[in-house]
């Protein structure tokens, strides 16, 4: 185990939430080998999740400006099940092999709406046969948010920059639905948050192999 590398990038929420997205991601992950995360960020969650499902392959990816604070993450760690780290933005070029899983964090309220409605359009071209996503953030609900701390937040993110926002659960899974996803199961998680996780329609299952 190499020494501990102090310059990396942190983000204390991950480390809050990785356990809760953790059993969800047990649960929908048993009979899965290859995990494609959408915009893995400091890499905390990748460690954690590689770390404690060593049957799973976790194929990280984010934007290339923050792949050099990920890379020190998985160096550190050094686990057999994490491979180098993609470069992945959602509107440019997507992996061309095919995952049993897709997982993104707090990632659709930070995206315009049109590059979220590019993200579930691409999901199929990247899941293998009945393949499951799961998607972890704040939703709203009816077009109203769940709590006023999420409220708060919302307001907070439309005030940085109007194209962002928390996106209304209703609106992401007719969107997920239009990919042909089917939602499997909508998670209570801590501090307002959600863990969506949906799984492809039998009639849109391809045969491409995994990596």
């Amino acid at each position: 185990m190499p020494p501990p590398i102090f310059d990396k990038p942190y983000s204390a929420a991950c480390e809050r939430n990785k356990d809760p997205i953790l059993e969800a991601l047990r649960l929908h992950t048993v009979d899965c080998r290859h995990v494609l995360e959408i915009g893995s960020g400091t890499g905390q969650h990748a460690i954690h999740f590689a770390a404690a499902l060593p049957h799973l392959t976790w194929q990280t990816s984010d934007r290339p400006e923050n792949l050099p604070g990920l890379r020190l993450w998985l160096a550190e760690a050094e686990l057999p099940n994490t491979p180098p780290p993609l470069a992945l933005d959602v509107g440019g070029a997507w992996p061309t092999i095919r995952f049993d899983a897709v997982f993104s964090a707090n990632t659709l309220h930070i995206m315009r709406w049109n590059e979220v409605q590019t993200f579930f359009t691409r999901l199929p071209d990247v899941l293998a046969g009945n393949g499951r996503v799961c998607i972890y953030g704040p939703f709203h609900y009816e077009g109203r948010p769940t709590s006023p701390s999420n409220a708060q937040f919302d307001s907070a993110l439309r005030a940085d920059n109007p194209f962002q926002g928390i996106r209304d659960f209703e609106a992401v899974d007719a969107l997920a639905q239009k990919a042909g996803l089917q939602l499997l199961e909508d998670r209570a998680m801590p501090a307002h948050n959600r863990c969506l996780t949906w799984q492809a329609l039998p009639d849109r299952q391809e045969s491409r192999p995994c990596p």
